[in-house]
């Protein structure tokens, strides 16, 4: 492989950890940074969050790309029963929404079993919804999205 071909790859790589990591817009001010880790459940949905809104809104067509993040984070059984909700419901089960939002965020609200967070999504200036996604602390896959977690939260 040439250097060349090599530092293409290299880039591609990073551009594509990086836009899977919990993002970060530069500003006028000080620096930002973002911390995260690979076993850090909150990490993770917001990692998965991050990267399914981004490859939904892409303007030039999202292909594959959310149906492979929905294969990588959520669980097999889930995934046919988030599947049937969305032929029930004709929306977006990840966003449980026909649109995407123009924010996330994602803040833990914690139990002993699973991680429970709430996933706060931006539509417009004074519109907001939040849903609580569940993740397994074995597999780190997530296991259920509602208005209220599995604990009834």
């Amino acid at each position: 492989m040439s250097s060349k071909t090599r530092a293409v790859l290299t880039a591609g790589v990073l551009a594509v950890a990086l836009g899977l990591g919990v993002t970060a817009q530069a500003s006028a001010g000080a620096p930002r940074s973002v911390a995260g880790a690979p076993a850090d459940n909150i990490t993770r949905i917001a990692d998965f969050y991050g990267a399914y809104i981004d490859a939904e809104s892409d303007p030039d067509g999202s292909g594959d790309l959310p149906t492979a993040l929905r294969a990588y984070y959520i669980d097999p059984t889930y995934l046919k029963k988030l599947s049937a909700w969305e032929d029930r419901e004709h929306a977006d089960g990840v966003l449980r929404a026909q649109n995407t939002p123009l924010k996330w965020k994602v803040t833990d609200s914690g139990t002993a079993k699973y991680t429970e967070a709430v996933v706060t999504l931006t539509w417009s200036r004074n519109t907001t919804t939040k849903l609580v996604v569940d993740m397994t602390r074995s597999t780190h896959k997530i296991i259920h999205i509602g208005t209220r977690g599995l604990g009834g939260k």
